[in-house]
């Protein structure tokens, strides 16, 4: 089994590290990854500028690329330049520092990662530790490569990714697995008004969090109950709900 492994915490975050040492042990992992933190990068990719690949040693002989680019960029970038010819079995993206819940999916770069590899119809795992207190990465990296083992062996659909969020917890404390899906997440006070010394204004986009749809079967249910969240994901936003709403319209007249 090849895995692609890459992140949005850069390639030297202790989350992506541990969790290569992990995958190295189901397969041959090739790690292709930021160069700095790209955290809440959504599916941006770059194609103003050039981007820049430098490779990086890692313990016990191992290199990667780290690319100035995007966490999509790197997906990208390795499947149809670095890893021409090798093409990956599963692509796997994280541990992200924190979580990735509900409509936070919108905007993470870690799974937007993962989003480019199911495109390219390979399948494809995102992977969290919510929180940031904790942070022992070896559990989480452990169980994602127990779930990259099975993905391996019982495939996935083509249009499909999971999302993994892993509670920030001793691995005694947490209270299994559930099968979820996505919640709602909105931010309150997001925008944060303020004065450089030099008395001009700018803007701190932050915000707390406030769990909208936190109803039982959801993934922000399961963290809020000690359990690690696997959510299947696709991303055909079409609102099939209305389509003949809309079609009523008749707008064909509107032109």
């Amino acid at each position: 089994m090849h895995i692609l492994l890459t992140n949005d915490d850069g390639i030297e975050a202790i989350g992506i590290q541990s969790l290569r040492i992990e995958l190295e042990r189901v397969g041959r992992v090739s790690v292709v990854a930021p160069d700095r933190e790209r955290s809440a990068s959504g599916h941006g990719i770059t194609v103003h500028k050039p981007l820049r690949v430098e490779t990086v040693s890692f313990s016990g002989g191992k290199v990667g690329w780290a690319v100035s680019g995007t966490p999509a960029d790197c997906v990208k970038l390795a499947l149809e330049g670095l890893l021409v010819g090798q093409r990956p079995d599963l692509v796997v993206s994280g541990i992200n520092r924190g979580a990735n819940l509900g409509t936070d999916v919108l905007y993470s770069g870690t799974v937007s990662a993962a989003i480019e590899g199911m495109m390219a119809g390979i399948p494809s795992v995102a992977v969290s530790l919510t929180g940031e207190d904790h942070l022992d990465f070896s559990f989480a990296a452990r169980f994602t490569a127990k779930v990259c083992a099975k993905l391996y062996r019982e495939g996935l659909a083509k249009d499909t990714l999971l999302n993994i969020n892993v509670p920030d917890l001793p691995a005694n404390e947490i209270k299994g697995v559930q099968v979820t899906r996505l919640g709602t997440r909105r931010y309150d006070n997001a925008v944060h008004k303020r004065k450089d010394p030099r008395g001009k204004v700018y803007y701190w986009l932050a915000g707390e969090v406030v769990d909208v749809n936190r109803e039982p079967g959801t993934d922000l249910a399961a963290i809020a109950e000690q359990a690690i969240s696997v959510t299947p994901i696709h991303f055909d936003l079409t609102d099939y709900r209305i389509l003949e709403e809309v079609r009523s319209w008749d707008l064909n007249r509107e032109r």
